[in-house]
């Protein structure tokens, strides 16, 4: 059979994969939690990309775990249901019907979806809660709250031997109570619970903003939690961000060596963050 001419598209990505081999060096054996939520998990198309970068870092080597949000799916189910979700300080007030829904929709249809795509692109996926082993056990986070729960004790062992196994957790942000409740867990929060009971390398919150903004707009590819604090105390970062930079403050000050918030809608945000010179979003270290 007579070979084929090489091509500029097939040199460059021997070069791409040439160039990746310091990060795939960098990163065997590392553990990344992904917080997956926005336009990754809205649209088919993304999800299939998102779940063979994932297939693709398990591969050479690092330990990914998923943690997953909801929100709009969550909300859909409230409305066909005629339940009345209200909302204090931005989150959502959780009582014993909502709470029922939030764990249907995440533990069901929404984590069974992404178990689906990470083992269709030929992973070893399987979907879990806080529920499972323990995984997260919450206490109240606020009376008014009704059933929102903050973690507390974390079942790292749990998940460490799931990794030896070569599995990819997808987890559900449903946490247990000690007297057997069940809460509704902020994704943020619980992806950062989780990673710092890892004292993982990575912590990536996927969202659909470019990342972390100055007054100007521009994005501001790396942080101190210093200059955290001050840009919040500014008033340069605000509204939904702020939750983020929380939860990764409180990620690194747990042990997580880096939290990066980037934009999930870019396609292979999270390979190019990990295994590119450019990275992508916002990388936030302790200092």
């Amino acid at each position: 059979m007579r070979r084929q001419p090489m091509n500029r598209d097939w040199i460059a990505t021997a070069r791409t994969l040439s160039a990746a081999l310091p990060y795939l060096q960098r990163y065997d054996g590392a553990t990344v939690v992904i917080k997956l939520g926005g336009h990754a998990m809205g649209d088919d198309a993304a999800l299939d990309s998102f779940a063979r970068d994932v297939v693709l870092m398990r591969q050479v080597g690092v330990n990914p775990v998923i943690v997953h949000g909801g929100g709009p799916m969550i909300n859909a189910m409230l409305k066909k249901l005629g339940i009345v979700s209200e909302f204090v300080g931005g989150k959502r007030v959780t009582d014993e019907a909502t709470v029922e829904v939030v764990e249907m929709v995440l533990s069901g249809r929404v984590n069974k979806r992404i178990v689906q795509a990470i083992n269709a692109q030929g992973g070893q996926a399987i979907g879990l809660s806080g529920k499972d082993a323990n995984l997260m056990v919450c206490e109240p986070a606020d009376p008014a709250l009704g059933f929102v729960g903050t973690p507390k004790d974390m079942n790292a062992g749990f998940l460490r031997r799931l990794a030896q196994a070569e599995m990819i957790p997808v987890i559900a942000p449903i946490g247990t109570g000690r007297h057997g409740e069940t809460f509704n867990v902020n994704g943020d929060t619980a992806a950062g619970a989780i990673a710092a009971a890892l004292a993982a390398d990575r912590l990536l919150l996927l969202t659909d903003v470019e990342g972390v903004k100055d007054a100007e707009g521009n994005v501001l590819t790396q942080l101190t939690a210093a200059e955290i604090r001050r840009l919040t105390a500014e008033g340069v970062i605000s509204g939904g961000m702020i939750p983020k930079t929380e939860t990764a403050l409180a990620a690194i000050s747990g042990g997580v060596r880096a939290v990066v918030i980037l934009d999930g809608r870019a396609p292979n945000a999270c390979l190019l963050e990990l295994y590119t010179d450019h990275g992508a979003g916002t990388l936030i270290r302790a200092g």
